[in-house]
């Protein structure tokens, strides 16, 4: 081997290095080459017809309305995760059940205004949100134990409120109108409608969450926090209640998503966060995959996003991929299999490089 082929050799070693460190590292640049491959072969799929209907942007963007409430749950997810000793909320999907029933009884029976109703329910959702905080902060009980107990409270109350009825009154149906998808202002003709919800909640959650993080001196404590809580204690900042008040936030998220929900399916169903394998497993799915670390400490707005849109594509591509409803159950495969990934490169990543950015 000659010297010039040597060191084109090491060069070429040192550039795929680098951009090996960069993926890990940096989880959004990741997040990013895994969406476009994703789009990508699915759109190579459909192109060469293996497809059961076309996977092209307007079926992406449609497809969006199952984003809205996965990313708010993500990001609550991220708070709490982000609050360490373990935090973790196995009642989200409950929450969202519980909040969701209430929210129909105010806005589809009592005749209460729909910012009104929409206020009772996000302060409901912080109610909930409360008594994990309490459990876990002020109690001591493992966030795992405590919302898995919170969990079951919040189905079951959620099914008996209304004798396992849904809520289904006139002005509950009309909120479907939220699940519409419209015409973006300008780009309409050059871009697919996108759901109204994407505009209503998920962008102004999104938006609120980012500012409470990185704007705020709540944010810096709850970083501080899941970094070292021992530490943060003898450095005088509040512990516990910046624990707690990350469960009553994500409380408050669930109570929105309870809106959400009841928009998509012009009902209050009992059963809206919990059905199937529920809504709290993909949220936490979201939130490991956008780089926020089971430890606590780490975690970004955008990761969590960026992970919304990989499962969510990823998803419906895979509904595409099967005949019938077989595609629903290879999405649980899909969803485990990200799970494992991702836990398995936060692992990595901690381990080579001391974590992500």
């Amino acid at each position: 081997m000659t010297t010039a082929t040597a060191v084109t050799a090491a060069s070429t070693g040192n550039a795929g290095a680098r951009v090996l460190r960069v993926l890990l590292t940096q989880r959004i640049a990741l997040l990013a080459v895994l969406i476009v491959a994703v789009v990508i072969t699915f759109f190579v799929q459909d192109a060469g017809g293996y497809l059961t209907a076309p996977y092209d942007f307007d079926y992406m963007s449609a497809s969006l309305i199952n984003a809205v409430p996965l990313a708010m749950l993500g990001l609550a997810e991220l708070l709490v995760i982000l609050s360490g000793r373990g935090g973790i909320d196995l009642s989200v999907g409950a929450i969202v059940s519980l909040a969701g029933m209430i929210f129909g009884f105010a806005y589809g029976e009592w005749g209460w205004p729909l910012w009104a109703a929409i206020v009772l329910t996000a302060l409901f959702g912080a109610l909930l949100g409360a008594v994990n905080g309490f459990l876990v902060s002020y109690i001591g009980f493992p966030a795992l134990i405590a919302t898995l107990a919170t969990y079951y409270a919040y189905k079951s109350l959620a099914i008996v409120i209304n004798n396992q009825e849904p809520i289904s009154t006139p002005p509950i149906q009309k909120l479907f109108s939220i699940s519409e998808s419209v015409e973006l202002p300008l780009f309409g003709q050059y871009v697919p409608d996108v759901p109204l919800g994407i505009f209503t909640f998920l962008l102004p959650t999104v938006v609120a969450v980012w500012l409470l993080l990185a704007r705020t001196t709540y944010g810096r404590r709850l970083y501080a926090i899941g970094t070292n809580d021992v530490a943060a204690r003898w450095s005088g900042l509040p512990v516990r209640d910046t624990r707690f008040k990350a469960y009553v936030y994500a409380g408050v998220l669930s109570g929105l998503v309870a809106v959400v929900t009841v928009g998509q399916f012009a009902s209050a169903r009992p059963d809206a966060g919990v059905s199937g394998n529920g809504m709290a497993l993909p949220a936490i799915t979201i939130a490991v995959l956008g780089g926020v670390a089971i430890t606590g400490g780490i975690g970004r707005v955008s990761g969590v996003v960026l992970a919304t849109l990989l499962i969510v594509w990823l998803n419906a591509g895979i509904l595409l991929a099967f005949v019938g409803n077989e595609g629903s159950q290879y999405q649980l495969l899909a969803l485990g299999a990200v799970l494992v990934f991702a836990a398995l490169l936060n692992g990595l990543t901690n381990r080579r490089y001391g974590g992500t950015a």
